[in-house]
């Protein structure tokens, strides 16, 4: 059964990879992006309450690692088209403070909830039966989030803030995408003077294979940041620019023979510098 929740996650992947393909104006990318999150919900609440689970490790897995995938985005994507939505029209100064007010108030977000946050990023799990499955929901209520999706049967205590956390690690990077754009050049300098020393010297495409081996393994942010995210991180470490990294990976997938060339390099390299090492301390 825990195939077919997997199933609807990876259909969604690949249905907002598309979307983010199309580079539709930044309303209707939104309007789109919520509809998807929507209709997958949709999806996996109506398998949940055909087939349910099995066992407690498995509905915690769901709701700690799958169901917040379409939901953190369904979050993000709402945030979006609010802060586009109510961002001042004009003068360049009023937009730098209200996207700065916003930025204020995601940290606030993260103050008041702190433990949670040090929980989930320490990776802990000794409490994982209590905020991710439906068993204790009598001991931790559910504290509604306003405007996002809402089905009690359908959530535990944390699973939607564990959503919202992970989403407001990608508003973050929304923000301060924006401010550049109204502030260009005050943090490229920075940027320039922090990695102008480490550069790239591989190939694009064994960049872009790393990049997607970290977010299929969603190791940064807790899976929170997505491909545009990671890309654009690095990018600006090692000041380099990747462009179509879409049809990059798309050949990846189709080489002969092993499709992960670099990672397999990578960790050939790794294990030889560990044994050649060892020789030394033996002798």
């Amino acid at each position: 059964m825990m195939k077919d929740y997997e199933k609807v996650i990876k259909e969604f992947e690949y249905k907002l990879q598309g979307l983010q393909q199309k580079k539709l104006e930044p309303i209707k990318y939104m309007v789109s992006g919520i509809s998807l999150c929507n209709k997958t919900l949709a999806k996996l609440k109506s398998l949940v309450e055909e087939f349910d689970f099995e066992t407690i490790p498995g509905e915690i897995h769901f709701f700690k690692h799958l169901k917040s995938i379409p939901m953190s985005q369904l979050i993000l994507f709402t945030e979006m088209r609010t802060c586009e939505l109510q961002k001042p029209k004009a003068g360049r100064q009023y937009k730098i403070n209200f996207l700065e007010k916003e930025l204020k108030k995601i940290n606030k977000f993260f103050y008041r909830n702190s433990d949670f946050v040090y929980y989930m990023e320490m990776d802990y799990s000794y409490l994982d039966h209590q905020f991710f499955s439906r068993t204790h929901r009598s001991k931790f209520p559910v504290s509604p989030l306003t405007d996002y999706y809402q089905f009690p049967e359908f959530s535990t205590s944390h699973d939607m803030l564990w959503a919202k956390v992970k989403a407001m690690y990608q508003f973050i990077h929304y923000l301060r995408e924006s401010l550049e754009e109204l502030k260009p050049g005050q943090t490229k300098k920075y940027e320039q003077k922090k990695h102008q020393v480490l550069v790239w010297t591989a190939s694009k495409t064994a960049l872009i294979e790393l990049i997607y081996a970290l977010y299929s393994d969603q190791c940064v942010n807790h899976g929170a940041a997505d491909l545009k995210m990671i890309t654009s991180s690095f990018e600006d470490f090692f000041n380099i620019k990747l462009d179509q990294i879409y049809k990059t990976y798309s050949e990846i997938k189709e080489r002969r023979g092993s499709r992960t060339k670099f990672l397999d390099e990578l960790i050939i390299h790794l294990q030889h510098k560990m044994d050649k090492e060892e020789g030394f301390e033996k002798t």
